[in-house]
């Protein structure tokens, strides 16, 4: 699977507007914003991509799961469970 995005890109510096009131409570708890941020990126990106991917192997996934109602998985002749 490919990644999500480059970990080794440089920080490049960025320009905000958040809440005033979210801004100041998340300092008084000290919380790193930019990992903060960067994380929820990369959570988002991740989700994204997931549904784009989804969305791209409908058809594959519906043909799939129809083949199994039909037949059965791939293998369960040798299953013992």
């Amino acid at each position: 699977m490919q990644d999500l995005y480059d970990i080794h890109a440089p920080k490049k510096a960025t320009n905000l507007s958040l809440n005033s009131d979210l801004l100041q409570k998340a300092r008084d708890l000290k919380v790193n914003l930019s990992a903060t941020l960067e994380q929820a990126l990369k959570d988002k990106l991740k989700s994204v991509e997931e549904e784009s991917w989804k969305k791209e192997n409908k058809a594959a996934i519906a043909a799939y799961n129809e083949f199994i109602a039909e037949n059965g998985c791939i293998g369960d002749e040798y299953r013992n469970f």
